[in-house]
Formats: C-alpha cells, structure tokens, sequence
C-alpha cells in the first residue's frame, strides 16, 4: 500500500514513517504544502495522510483542490485535538477520517487498512434502486444520464444504503460498515457525510428528476427511499 504522507512536524513524520513502515506500508513524505500537492495530484497512491497545518498550501486547500479536480484518493487529515472546526470542514470538503494529534501508530494503520477494503470496494459493476445507479467503476451516482461525482466515503455510505433500500440502518452500522472500525458513538461523521449526499441528489432533483430521499429516522440512523 503506497502512502503519502504530508507533515511539516519531523519528529511526527519520523514516528509515523517508521511505524507504518514496520507494517509493510511503502511511504513517501514530504513538509510543504505547495509539494505535497504537486505529489499527491501527479503520482498514484492508495491513500494520503494530510495534516492541515503546513507550510505553503495548508491541508485544507490541498483537499480542496484535490477534490476539485477529480482525485478520490482516500485521505486522512491529522488534525490538533481541540480543532473540532477544522475536522468537520475537512469531512465536508471529502476527507474520509481525521485523526487528532496526539495519536497511536497501530489506530492509524488500522484505519488506512479500512480505507483500503472500502475504496476497493464490491466486484458489482452498478447498484440501482429506483432510478439512482451507483458505478462502482466510475463511484459516481447516476440518474436519466446524469452524472455526480462522489468521494471514497460518499460512495460507500450510499453504496450501503442502496443496498439496503427501505431498510433503517443505525449509526452504529453505518460506521462499522462504512468506516470499518470502532468509532466515537457521539461523533457527527455519519450525519455530515449524508449532508452531502443529500445536496448531490437535491442537485439532480433540480434538473427535474425525483429520485429518492434519505430519511433521518428519528434516535435511530437512516434509510434510502426511491421514489
């Protein structure tokens, strides 16, 4: 599994080369933000370990970018503890996990390990409900010929959804399915990430397609409903 790793802090760097090394991972590093970028945009990797504070580009406009063009590599930011801001602007702009400093090299690994099962995803070419066609090729959502781009974790929550149709699924399962690891039960990840879903169907919806909704269920989690 080939990594990119961009932090500016050397001692953080040192022991999280090291560690993920010692675990097999292939690890490429760099301190600056403006070559981080140019890294990440011109070369493949399985996943990019992203701290937000950094020299040059910082983490944030780096995802920004990132996404903008296209690029769905997998990507964990390293965030400071106390910096709750700045982890749900990341998810919002398609970050697919934060770690918060200070933090374990094993929960790190654990974590990339599950980004990898995820974005390999199913061998099933397209998933449809109703109208939506979820392809698992492309990891687009599609609808009467139109197209929206997902990320890696948008793709996966509502893969899981659609394979579930009318059926509630709770928090709890959603972030042991889609996140693939125990999580923080008072985290908001799940909520964030339907919130973006929710305004890429809107988007089509718009164009005068009414695809379907996901519901909140009340205390519980929630389900996909084609209309």
């Amino acid at each position: 599994m080939n990594i990119l790793l961009v932090e500016d802090e050397q001692k953080i760097a040192d022991f999280i080369c090291e560690g993920l090394r010692a675990k097999s991972f292939n690890v490429t590093h760099c301190a600056d933000g403006n070559q981080g970028f140019e890294i990440a945009n011109n070369n493949k990797h399985d996943a990019i370990i992203l701290d937000i504070g950094l020299p040059g580009r910082d983490g944030l406009d780096i995802l920004r970018s990132l996404r903008q063009t296209g690029n769905d590599t997998p990507i964990i930011l390293l965030t400071a503890r106390n910096e709750l801001g700045d982890r749900v602007q990341g998810l919002e702009m398609g970050a697919d996990d934060y770690l918060a400093k200070p933090f374990y090299v094993e929960e790190l690994s654990a974590r990339l390990n599950a980004l990898l099962r995820r974005h390999e995803g199913t061998s099933q070419h397209v998933v449809e409900v109703g109208s939506l066609q979820l392809d698992c090729i492309s990891r687009s959502l599609n609808c009467h010929g139109q197209s929206v781009e997902l990320s890696s974790r948008e793709f996966s929550l509502l893969a899981h959804l659609m394979r579930s149709p009318n059926q509630v699924l709770t928090r709890g399962q959603l972030l042991e399915h889609v996140w693939g690891y125990d999580f923080d039960p008072c985290t908001n990840v799940v909520d964030v990430c339907i919130k973006r879903i929710r305004r890429k169907i809107a988007s089509l919806e718009r164009a005068g397609k009414m695809i379907g909704a996901i519901e909140s269920v009340r205390g519980t989690g929630y389900r996909l409903t084609p209309r």
